[in-house]
This record gives C-alpha cells, sequence and structure tokens, in this order.
C-alpha cells in the first residue's frame, strides 16, 4: 500500500488526504476485479464490525454487511433499541466497551457530533455510514463510478440539484480532492452550509477545481458532464415535505432538463429515489442514467475502505 491506513477513521472525505482517497478508489477497482472474475480475497477472516444504526438503511447496510461477508469477516446489526444508549449509557462508555470486542465500528445516525464522539473514545476504526452533515462512504463510491464512466475526475463538471445537504457537502469535498468542479444548485434558503462550502473552496484551489453555487437549473447543467440529484427532504424533515415540493419543483431532473445539458451528459442519484418528485421515470431509468452502477459500488468502496482500515 502506498499509503498505511489501518485503524483510520473514516468521517468525511475533509479528513482524507488526496493521496488516501487515491488509494481507497484504487482498491475499490481491485476490489471489484476481483468479484467479477470470482478470486477469492479474504482478508478480514476473524474480523467483526459492529453496525449501529439510529437510521433506517437499504444499501448501506446491506452493502456493509456483504462486503464483510466476502472479505470472509462478520458483520454485527446492532439496533440503538437493543443497546444500553437507550437506557442513557454515554456514546463515550459504549465506544470504550464495543472498542474491546470488535475490530470495527460503522455508524448510521443524525448528528454528526455522536459519530466524532464515538470515534474520539474508540480504540478501533469508525465509518461514518451518513449523518446529518456527511455521506462520505456514498461520495466516494460516486467517484469510483465516474471514473469508470468518464475517465479522470479532474476538470469534469458535476452540477448537483436540490437541497445542499450532506450529499451536497460530501460531493463538493470529494470533488475538490480530485480535481472535479462542483457546481451546487439550489433555492436560496437550501444552500449548504457556508463554512463547509469555503473549507472545500480552498481544498478546491489545491487541485485547480472550482466550487460554484448557482441557483438556476437551466443555465447550471449547459456544461455538465455529470448531472447529480437526491431527495427533497433528507430523513428527518419529513413534516417539510409539501412546501419543499413547491420550492423544489423547478429543480427536478426531467427530460426537458436534460435537452439543455450536453448530449453526453451522466445522470446520479444516490437512492432512494421519489420518482417524480426530484426525478422523473423517463430519466432514472433512461439511457445516459448511471445510478444503478452507483449504487452497485457501493459495495466494492466499501469493501475497499474496511480492508484498508481494518
Amino acid at each position: 500500500m502506498a499509503v498505511q491506513m489501518k485503524g483510520k477513521h473514516i468521517l468525511s472525505i475533509h479528513d482524507l488526504t488526496g493521496e488516501e482517497v487515491r488509494q481507497i478508489l484504487d482498491t475499490a477497482k481491485i476490489m471489484k476485479m476481483k468479484k467479477l472474475t470470482g478470486a477469492p480475497f479474504q482478508p478480514l477472516q476473524g474480523k467483526t464490525l459492529g453496525m449501529i444504526f439510529q437510521k433506517s438503511s437499504t444499501r448501506t447496510r446491506i452493502s456493509f454487511e456483504v462486503a464483510m461477508w466476502q472479505l470472509g469477516g462478520y458483520a454485527l446489526f446492532l439496533n440503538p433499541a437493543d443497546l444500553q444508549l437507550k437506557r442513557g449509557e454515554t456514546i463515550a462508555d459504549t465506544a470504550r466497551v464495543l472498542s474491546r470486542y470488535l475490530d470495527g465500528l460503522m455508524i448510521r445516525t443524525h448528528a454528526h457530533e455522536e459519530v466524532t464522539e464515538l470515534a474520539a473514545h474508540s480504540t478501533v476504526p469508525v465509518i461514518n455510514g451518513l449523518t446529518d452533515l456527511f455521506h462520505p462512504c456514498q461520495a466516494l463510491a460516486d467517484l469510483l463510478t465516474i471514473e469508470e464512466k468518464k475517465g479522470s475526475p479532474a476538470g469534469l463538471n458535476l452540477v448537483y440539484l436540490g437541497d445542499g445537504n450532506n450529499m451536497a457537502h460530501s460531493l463538493m469535498y470529494g470533488g475538490a480532492k480530485v480535481g472535479m468542479n462542483v457546481t451546487i444548485c439550489s433555492p436560496p434558503g437550501y444552500l449548504p452550509d457556508k463554512d463547509i462550502i469555503e473549507t472545500a473552496r480552498v481544498e478546491a484551489a489545491a487541485t485547480g477545481a472550482l466550487i460554484n453555487i448557482e441557483h438556476e437549473p437551466a443555465g447550471a447543467v449547459k456544461k455538465a458532464d455529470i448531472i447529480y440529484t437526491d431527495v427533497w427532504t433528507s430523513m428527518g424533515r419529513e413534516g417539510e415535505g409539501a412546501g419543499r415540493l413547491e420550492t423544489f419543483a423547478p429543480y427536478q431532473v426531467n427530460s426537458a432538463l436534460l435537452e439543455k445539458a450536453p448530449k453526453e451528459a451522466l445522470v446520479m442519484h444516490c437512492l432512494p429515489a421519489h420518482r417524480g418528485e426530484e426525478i422523473t421515470d423517463a430519466v432514472i431509468d433512461g439511457p445516459q442514467s448511471i445510478v444503478f452502477d452507483q449504487a452497485e459500488n457501493r459495495l466494492h468502496l466499501q469493501k475497499a475502505i474496511l480492508a484498508l482500515v481494518i
């Protein structure tokens, strides 16, 4: 390995060096090749990953569970309702105890502070499976998919349409690390966190990437290589759903919008999709969609992370 990552926490792409991002992507490609050829590769025999889920999950749970099994290890699903966390045990004490039993921890939760506190008191690597602030594993899998479809991401233009949420944050950080221009196109009042925008711009300057903020979808996609969208109402904000539908309606990724983009532009969505809201059936099931390729790559990317840090 070019860079030693054993024991490293994966909390945000911001915390990774460009070399570490490169190593994760290259390792994921090796993992995918081994899976396709049937070559056995089980470096995590006898290792156990604990998975704490404060939020429901399809792709994160299944991909991590399958990843550990394919690498020769075991994934243990930890429901918060079954842990002493529900009865008031601190995150710090939980981290200290679980570190004595497990070789790694993955957590999917609401507050990013819970992940950072878990990592601060854990002696085994902690992986952020999703928080309200970041979704690093998804964005890294997206970079893997973009490389497969477009080659080097350096100089490409990714346009994200919708809520300035955890995906917007992670895509900005990811683009900054690999030299990919990222435009966040959101309604006023729904922009990404200002501090994260500025931090991403500082990181982007080192790789020649640009981080842009726009509000008008038709203009934003004119030079897009990748058009990316996500649900308009994130988990935990379902009460805002009705108002958001009206606000975000102009940001829908549909056939009319694709006509304003280059013909070679590809469409991505981190899933789950609310079809007919942020994206139409014609687009997500159409020839420019690589949505299900990026979903598959969650498995290979997470295998890479697990093999590198555990």
